[in-house]
């Protein structure tokens, strides 16, 4: 079931040497691709990156947060072109968790490392300069790098007590019973 995969699932950023097969990233490039889009404009573009030199590059967009990304046998880097929609925002979101569940599906760990709205110095973005190391042009902006690889140890999900129950409201705001169960 669904709820199996997402109770398993972990953010990962220590990864092993292990190569991530063509085959998996072919896949990965799919579920990407078939992510809902609103009136299905589109607006995502992905730069998937396998050089050992690049995602060192990537590794070091921001100062803080994205060191993980080096060590990841692959990374998508997910782009939009703004023009296309006013919800890119939500659509590069909605592609970059399809990007995680289906990592996890496929026995893979992954990250996020956010790179919009971030500084890579005083002086400059995260965003410019990852677009600055892939090449991208100016009518392009990036929302976020995911790491992808095998996990160099395995961590289990987080348990159900966990879980910040108390962010839930029924009917109203700050109303926490709910007719039937509430945990």
């Amino acid at each position: 079931m669904f709820i199996d995969l997402l109770r398993k699932r972990r953010s990962v950023r220590s990864f092993s040497e292990k190569n991530v097969e063509q085959e998996k990233i072919d896949t990965l490039i799919e579920a990407m691709l078939r992510s809902p889009s609103s009136r299905s404009l589109n607006p995502w573009e992905f730069v998937v990156v396998r050089d050992k030199q690049i995602l060192q590059d990537l590794s070091t967009a921001k100062p803080h947060g994205a060191a993980f990304v080096k060590n990841a046998s692959v990374a998508v880097v997910i782009c939009a072109k703004p023009e296309r929609c006013d919800v890119w925002v939500e659509d590069c979101s909605i592609a970059s968790i399809i990007l995680h569940l289906t990592a996890a599906d496929l026995g893979l760990g992954s990250c996020w490392a956010q790179i919009r709205k971030r500084d890579y110095d005083e002086n400059s973005s995260a965003e410019s300069r990852v677009a600055e190391i892939l090449g991208l042009g100016a009518h392009m902006t990036v929302l976020s790098i995911i790491a992808v690889g095998y996990p160099a140890t395995e961590s289990p999900g987080h348990p159900e007590s966990a879980l910040p129950w108390d962010h839930v409201s029924f009917e109203q705001y700050g109303q926490k019973e709910q007719a039937g169960g509430y945990q």
